[in-house]
């Protein structure tokens, strides 16, 4: 009898064994099983979610730049014009007229990528995009000026991340041109927007915190007191800054001149 309690132990445990192994190798082979083989994953989303073209791939990011540029021009175009005539400083005038020529002319490209690509482009502004407008008009004098500067910013700036991520990714040729064009312009806009000396880059900076609100990436050595003043370099090796630079041109490439044919 007792013998048999003895195998039977042993049995037990080298049944407690075996159970073991299996759990540790199914925790093995169930991250490779749901992030490879199963649907769902980025990757399969990627391949699902695009469509083919002549020009390329064009995935559900492409299509959504496309639809976020036109819907830009929709309403950064007449806050441009509006500035020309409510503004009360120089700066705000210049930054107004580059968002006319600029969103003139991207939206010109959107409609003619959006048709080579069949795709359809809303008429009207976003229900955020009639609030800023509606915003803007209710402002006057020095505050408009200021409502217009960061306002306009602060689109820009979510417009410019989609832009770099979108010219990193896509697979289509037409997109990738489109990406260049809203780069060079939404820069430009970005550049001649500060130029006004009203934008809140404090506000700016707050925003994207509250947004992403993973914990910033730290310097190995951030830089701190020092018991003494650094080095300074070599007279010929001290970079004098300039304050003053071009502005881009708020297109990529010039438009057509007409036929003297």
């Amino acid at each position: 009898m007792r013998s048999r309690i003895i195998s039977g132990r042993i049995i037990s445990g080298s049944g407690l064994v075996l159970v073991g192994l299996l759990a540790t190798l199914a925790a093995l082979i169930y991250p490779v099983w749901s992030y490879e083989d199963r649907s769902g994953t980025q990757l399969d989303a990627l391949t699902s979610q695009s469509v083919s073209t002549r020009f390329g791939p064009l995935s559900a990011l492409d299509r959504d730049f496309i639809t976020k540029v036109r819907l830009a021009g929709l309403w950064e175009l007449p806050a441009g014009q509006q500035a020309g005539e409510r503004g009360t400083t120089r700066a705000v005038h210049t930054a107004g007229k580059h968002l006319v020529e600029g969103h003139t002319f991207l939206d010109a490209r959107v409609r003619e990528v959006a048709a080579a690509l069949r795709l359809e482009l809303p008429s009207q502004p976003s229900a955020q995009q009639r609030r800023w407008l509606d915003e803007l008009s209710a402002a006057r004098g020095a505050a408009y000026d200021e409502r217009f500067a960061n306002i306009l910013r602060r689109a820009h700036g979510k417009v410019f991340s989609l832009v770099a991520e979108v010219r990193a990714t896509t697979r289509n040729s037409l997109v990738r041109a489109l990406a260049d064009d809203a780069n060079t312009t939404v820069l430009d806009h970005i550049q001649v927007l500060e130029a006004t000396g009203l934008v809140d880059f404090d506000g700016l900076a707050r925003d994207a915190a509250s947004a992403d609100p993973r914990p910033p990436t730290r310097s190995p050595a951030p830089p701190g007191p020092q018991d003494s003043p650094p080095t300074a370099p070599p007279a010929s090796a001290t970079a004098t800054p300039s304050f003053t630079f071009p502005l881009p041109p708020p297109v990529s490439r010039p438009n057509p001149r007409p036929s003297t044919s």
